[in-house]
């Protein structure tokens, strides 16, 4: 899902490049793809029960009902609309998401979710940071700061070296994040 996100804002920054370079045909060709991508996107993936985007279409074209942050990314790429950013942010700041050190990948009660797994609960700081920027891009520099905050902290038990994830367990007073066993320090 994160994918078509990315896909998105691609098309809308070479439509930029495109009026920069006055190839005005381009730019509203690609204005137009995006738009379609953007209405094509929330029909399919919205799920209103959930108050987010499914995580993938099944082989049948049917949504994963599975609540993941890739909808963060969403928030990044400015394909979400408006009106419904806020549920996102809501459901990402919640407990069943935000483990107090940063945001989980699979939210908490999912079939799937383990604190300890690399894609099904572990917070990864880079896609916490993609996602406090799309919270900030909605106007919701408190939920940012939220995910910021919980990053700084984490970072203070690994001597300001975020690794590539932790696991995703509530944080707990007076002590630091479970880090995952074989999480590259630094990522990058």
């Amino acid at each position: 899902m994160k994918v078509h996100g990315y896909v998105y804002e691609a098309k809308i920054q070479m439509a930029r490049l495109a009026d920069v370079l006055n190839k005005k045909d381009l730019a509203e060709r690609l204005r137009a793809e995006a738009a379609d991508l953007r209405e094509r996107f929330h029909r399919y993936f919205w799920l209103p029960e959930l108050t987010t985007y499914a995580l993938a279409l099944d082989g049948d074209k049917q949504p994963c009902r599975v609540r993941a942050s890739n909808a963060g990314q969403c928030l990044f790429t400015g394909i979400v609309p408006k009106e419904h950013a806020d549920s996102i942010i809501g459901l990402l700041t919640d407990p069943i998401f935000f483990s107090g050190w940063g945001i989980r990948t699979i939210a908490e009660g999912e079939v799937r979710y383990n604190p300890m797994s690399y894609h099904n609960g572990c917070i990864w700081p880079h896609d916490n940071a993609l996602i406090a920027a799309g919270m900030s891009k909605y106007g919701r520099k408190d939920a940012a700061m939220q995910v910021l905050t919980g990053l700084f902290d984490a970072s203070l038990f690994v001597d300001f070296r975020l690794p590539e994830l932790f696991c995703g367990f509530s944080r707990r007073k007076g002590e630091g994040p479970t880090l995952y066993p074989v999480a590259c320090i630094p990522q990058a």
